[in-house]
């Protein structure tokens, strides 16, 4: 499902679960967890040594136990730029996105773009792009501008906290107050562009506490979701995120009052005392197709 006014797929991310791409067990786990999404991490988390052997055992997997929910795949950077054979195993196993790590301009999308249209790859392979050092955040709206346009494929920009702390020595602390304004900078940067935006991971998967604080500080800000590190985090991430009754009822009820034959071509109603443009329903339309797609998931389960 596409949203009204763009061409970005309605995707639910409450719940972004990375997978080492070398660890068979977490790969086998995935297919019953609930999460919204899956990275399957062939940068970061696999050694230099084993690249190789992860991206062939990734292959492979995908090729027989492909999950049902959103796949991605995280690639490694070359000094020339992406690594084409991640990219040409993503395209391999038809993942639904590619994650591009550290994107810093542009240009960065741009390179991506122009490998996948020279193999061919099909409209629905997207690209989430990982703003995850300084130069990645100033540059933040120019990289999200390349998802405004069909050919851009940008549906996404994900949070990188452990990079962006290491390069600029900002301190792990709790409620990550010297990171705030980072975080309010790409999440304007993904609005802007009609792109959705994951918040980072919470490293210590133990404190359930902390995990819980950080979910509804990015929920406030405005997050869609949170990238996760274990399967333990992904129920109350999918509760944090989740879709509130009241908020659910409201769009219905925009919804059912642009769709009266009066308010035909109309750009702006009244609604319960209160004025309602054409971009409240975009926004009713987008949160009504979440909706639907949680009750089609319950009803499955």
């Amino acid at each position: 499902m596409t949203r009204p006014t763009d061409h970005h797929p309605v995707r639910l991310r409450r719940s972004v679960l990375s997978v080492p791409a070398d660890n068979p067990r977490a790969l086998a786990k995935v297919k019953v967890l609930t999460a919204d999404a899956v990275i399957f991490d062939l940068e970061d988390a696999v050694a230099p040594e084993r690249k190789r052997e992860a991206r062939d055992a990734l292959v492979r997997h995908l090729s027989e136990d492909r999950p049902e929910i959103e796949t991605v795949i995280r690639i490694n950077r070359t000094e020339a730029g992406f690594d084409e054979l991640d990219l040409a195993a993503a395209l391999a196993v038809s993942a639904d996105a590619v994650l591009l790590p550290k994107v810093e301009v542009p240009a960065d999308i741009q390179a991506a773009l122009d490998w996948l249209a020279e193999n061919d790859a099909p409209e629905s392979v997207r690209l989430w792009a990982m703003i995850e050092t300084p130069r990645g955040v100033i540059n933040a709206p120019a990289i999200a501008e390349t998802g405004r346009t069909r050919a851009g494929r940008l549906d996404c920009l994900v949070v990188g906290l452990n990079d962006m702390r290491k390069a600029t020595g900002v301190a792990d602390l709790p409620s990550r107050p010297y990171l705030l304004s980072w975080l309010m900078q790409i999440l304007l940067a993904a609005r802007g562009s009609g792109l959705d935006a994951v918040d980072a991971v919470f490293n210590d998967f133990r404190d359930a506490q902390g995990f819980e604080t950080e979910c509804r500080q990015g929920r406030d800000m405005g997050y869609d979701g949170k990238m996760l590190i274990h399967p333990a985090q992904i129920a109350f991430a999918n509760d944090a995120f989740g879709i509130d009754d009241a908020a659910l009822a409201e769009a219905r009820a925009i919804i059912a009052a642009f769709a009266l034959p009066e308010n035909s071509g109309k750009g702006v109603i009244s609604l319960n005392g209160r004025m309602v443009e054409r971009l409240h329903l975009d926004e009713a339309q987008k949160l009504a197709a979440k909706a639907d797609i949680i009750e089609t998931r319950k009803a499955r389960s």
